[in-house]
């Protein structure tokens, strides 16, 4: 782990704590499966199979371990380290849906890849609402307010009052919008996507344009 990984941890863990939780990593990264059996069961401790998965259910359900007491501070040092203050930071909103478990993430975009910040697993199957959003997004939100963001979304979060919310937060957003879907101009023309000549790559700003309904289905 590098180094500001280790120093944070071990001022919220105990040292016990602190090593428990390496062997879980090496774990993770050898046996890449999250199933507490097979880490109790390969958990290189001197205790019956039970003991071991008892001691990682009381260790997971320490309160130390809540995302904005363990990982918020670790992001917030790493972020400072790749971007200087007033810097612009890309944020990603994105659905990952696995059998039963629906999931909601922000993660920050690193040399092309998306590091989780804050998720939420939500209540139900489909497409999340705008209150889960907005909830989610804060908290990442406020912990960024010294930097220039961006927020990128797909198709399900292009909604106008996301990114009316948005921008009352002094924050852009980028969502992806079907080809098919209408704008209206400030002087009430309404004009579909994919009349506008757009490639991939291309990205236009509107000020004071809104989207209507969505005709067919495009891509």
């Amino acid at each position: 782990m590098p180094e500001f990984y280790q120093t944070h941890l071990k001022g919220q863990l105990s040292l016990a704590q602190f090593l428990l939780l390496s062997l879980l990593i090496q774990l993770l990264q050898s046996l890449r499966t999250v199933e507490l059996e097979s880490l109790a069961t390969t958990l290189p401790l001197p205790i019956l199979a039970e003991s071991r998965r008892r001691k990682l259910q009381r260790f997971l359900s320490l309160p130390q371990l809540k995302l904005e007491l363990l990982w918020f501070p670790i992001w917030q040092m790493w972020i400072a380290q790749s971007h200087p203050q007033l810097q612009r930071v890309y944020l990603a909103l994105d659905r990952t849906q696995w059998k039963s478990i629906n999931l909601l993430t922000v993660s920050w975009i690193k040399d092309r890849r998306g590091i989780p910040l804050y998720w939420v697993i939500l209540p139900h199957l489909g497409s999340s609402n705008f209150k889960q959003q907005k909830t989610l997004l804060l908290k990442a939100l406020i912990e960024l307010k010294a930097y220039d963001v961006v927020v990128l979304g797909d198709r399900e979060f292009c909604s106008a009052r996301l990114a009316r919310w948005l921008k009352h937060q002094r924050v852009y957003c980028t969502l992806r919008l079907r080809c098919n879907e209408y704008i209206e101009t400030q002087d009430g023309v309404l004009v579909q996507l994919n009349e506008l000549g757009l490639a991939p790559g291309m990205m236009l700003y509107f000020e004071g344009i809104k989207v209507t309904k969505s005709h067919g289905f495009g891509g």
